[in-house]
């Protein structure tokens, strides 16, 4: 199995956290190597301008789609590797207690809720907030996740590198303080996106316990676009087609072979939910991608 192919099948199966990963790696590389070959003919172009959220409200007017776009792009290699590294592993203990479709659409409305707050706090407190200032990264919409958890779950135990063993609730009052204290320092902006994203995490698990998913919004509104782009199935009754009867027996060797085939992939499934995806051999990895085609 190439590595292409291993890449496309963690995609495939490694769930929401894995696929926002993906697509914050992407987002980054590919306009970072694009714009840096374009250097070499004097064209200088910062792509974080038309995709990051501006503390200057009236730039909403000629690029609305920032409000959202801004929690997939980051300023440097450093900010997305350590941003991806907390997504990969809050990501985690969330869908411990949610589900996929919840994670992706708290990741999405805590992104926009962070945004809406940071231009609100341009508003009210401009003399912290640049005017120049461009909003980029996903820690808004990370931090939304982790609370939602600490919320949910707050005595739940986790380590810390491997060594300390503290409650959940222990760590993300370290982050809240932490960005509490550097507010009025430096990168304000970016600390009162953190915070309304622990807001909305916040808000967003009272809620649900309730009975209302917030969530809901936004799996609704994806799930209409990617059947609106999926081809439609073939109506019935327009074409009559009679199947040439089979022997039974060939009809029960395929079935046999299917449930073997069956047995084998959920085998393997199990295997990756007790002990990772890197706990397969290349044999079980290429048989999975063959079996997911």
């Amino acid at each position: 199995m190439t590595v292409f192919e291993d890449l496309k099948l963690q995609y495939k199966i490694g769930g929401i956290a894995i696929r926002l990963i993906f697509w914050n790696l992407l987002l980054f590389v590919v306009p970072e190597v694009v714009f840096a070959f374009l250097k070499l003919f004097s064209v200088q172009i910062d792509y974080l301008d038309y995709v990051g959220l501006s503390s200057n409200g009236v730039d909403l007017f000629w690029k609305p789609w920032s409000v959202i776009t801004y929690a997939f792009f980051h300023s440097g290699i450093i900010h997305v590797v350590m941003n991806m590294l907390m997504l990969y592993y809050v990501g985690g203990l969330f869908t411990t207690f949610f589900t996929q479709k919840q994670l992706l659409g708290s990741y999405i409305l805590g992104g926009i809720f962070s945004g809406v707050v940071y231009l609100v706090g341009y508003t009210f407190l401009p003399s912290l907030v640049d005017v120049n200032a461009n909003l980029v990264g996903a820690s808004g919409a990370i931090m939304t996740i982790l609370i939602a958890t600490v919320t949910y779950q707050p005595f739940m135990e986790v380590r810390l590198f491997g060594v300390w063993k503290l409650p959940l609730w222990q760590v993300a009052f370290f982050l809240l303080f932490v960005d509490l204290i550097q507010l009025p320092m430096n990168n304000t902006g970016g600390h009162i996106a953190h915070l309304a994203g622990a807001l909305f995490g916040f808000i967003y698990i009272k809620l649900l316990v309730n009975g209302t998913d917030l969530s809901n919004a936004i799996t609704t509104i994806l799930d209409f676009f990617v059947n609106l782009f999926q081809p439609k199935k073939a109506t019935p009754f327009k074409k009559v087609h009679v199947n040439p009867k089979k022997p039974v027996v060939k009809s029960q060797s395929k079935i046999v072979v299917k449930d073997k085939s069956q047995q084998q992939i959920d085998e393997i499934l199990d295997k990756i939910s007790q002990s990772g995806y890197d706990s397969l051999t290349a044999e079980e990895k290429e048989f999975l991608f063959k079996a997911g085609k």
